[in-house]
């Protein structure tokens, strides 16, 4: 399989503070690859960066074998990048039908309607599109952040902790929505995930970053105990 989204050398610091270094990532094409690590060793940073909200100071980002790196947020959306960030980031007082909506701006063709395979992969959605954003539950709330970004038809799917706050049941779901997106749609999906054992149910591959590198990667079979002792314990 070739790669459909390739980092290479990617470096990135907050004034004097270097927070990636030199990081390398090749995600397959229609695979969910996932970025471990504990708290403040870079993930969301180096999701920002793939997605072109911040401004990486060296490396190059390929998406579909082209090179993206010089492209701003929107013109990388508009290439086929969709992104969930840490928190959801709904609008609460918008109901989930306006919610979706929002979306329709980003969307190259111009097309003014919900396509509705976002309501098929989420069918608690479909039941509430008058109801407001806020009104929704944790869980609800990641699914509707996540039919959002599939609103504009995405090719990459990036997606940062997907899983937080969310009760048990309800993560299981949302892993096999996502899987499903990669099985059925053919989607990439590129994760930030705390979870080990979601990782090790849903995700193909994986890399564990610390303190901006990555310090392991490989596939999914290969997350043994004695790694996440190493690099993921607290």
């Amino acid at each position: 399989m070739s790669s459909f989204l390739k980092v290479s050398g990617m470096e990135f610091a907050y004034g004097e503070v270097t927070v990636l270094r030199g990081l390398d990532l090749e995600v397959e094409a229609a695979t969910i690859s996932c970025v471990m690590g504990r708290n403040g060793v870079g993930k969301t940073t180096f999701l920002r960066n793939v997605v072109g909200l911040e401004k990486s100071s060296a490396g190059k980002v390929f998406m579909g074998g082209n090179e993206v790196t010089n492209m701003e947020a929107h013109q990388r959306a508009a290439r086929g990048i969709g992104y969930v960030p840490q928190g959801r980031q709904i609008f609460p007082l918008l109901t989930v039908e306006e919610n979706l909506s929002v979306a329709l701006e980003a969307v190259k063709s111009g097309t003014r309607m919900i396509p509705e395979h976002v309501f098929s992969t989420f069918p608690v959605l479909d039941q509430m599109r008058k109801r407001k954003g806020g009104d929704l539950s944790g869980g609800q709330q990641q699914q509707l952040a996540i039919a959002r970004a599939l609103v504009t038809q995405p090719k990459l799917l990036v997606l940062d902790e997907p899983t937080e706050g969310i009760q048990p049941n309800v993560i299981t779901q949302i892993g096999e929505i996502i899987r499903n997106l990669v099985d059925e749609q053919g989607i990439t999906i590129l994760l930030v995930e705390q979870y080990v054992d979601f990782v090790r149910k849903f995700a193909d591959s994986f890399q564990v970053m610390n303190r901006g590198r990555f310090v392991a990667q490989g596939e999914t079979s290969e997350l043994d105990e004695s790694m996440v002792k190493k690099h993921l314990s607290v």
